[in-house]
């Protein structure tokens, strides 16, 4: 995985974009849903990375018990620096984790970003929750 396939994975979701808040050398994927009454629209950070080929990683919103699970199990994923370490991991893009699992990471947390959101946002975005909490 490098830094232009996280970026294609982050930005292929609906309502994915680019942002810059800490500064240029960290790179912000977001979720932006328009809020009803036209108002500014709110936007939700879903992925975090410095984009840095040096020391390559994602830090990543995950549910808390299996953010337990994976840190036991992969040494390359781990609680994320600077975020809340229950609910965020971080995780080394240095080859040893699986693209196909990254992307699932990714989409998981992008997920659990978008499920904080209205109803109305989320069918703005075609996200949709179905039976048992998975999306389609």
């Amino acid at each position: 995985m490098d830094a232009a396939a996280l970026r294609e994975i982050c930005l292929g979701f609906p309502g994915a974009f680019e942002d810059y808040p800490f500064g240029p050398e960290i790179t912000v994927f977001k979720v932006r849903a328009a809020v009803p009454g036209g108002s500014r629209p709110r936007a939700k950070m879903f992925a975090l990375s410095a984009m840095d080929p040096k020391d390559f990683s994602v830090s990543l919103k995950c549910e808390p018990a299996l953010a337990v699970q994976l840190r036991a199990v992969h040494p390359e994923i781990s609680g994320a620096w600077h975020l809340n370490k229950r609910h965020w991991n971080g995780v080394r893009l240095d080859g040893d984790l699986p693209d196909a699992m990254i992307r699932d990471l990714v989409e998981d947390s992008y997920d659990l970003v978008v499920a904080t959101l209205t109803r109305r946002q989320q069918e703005q975005l075609g996200w949709a929750r179905v039976a048992g909490g998975e999306r389609p």
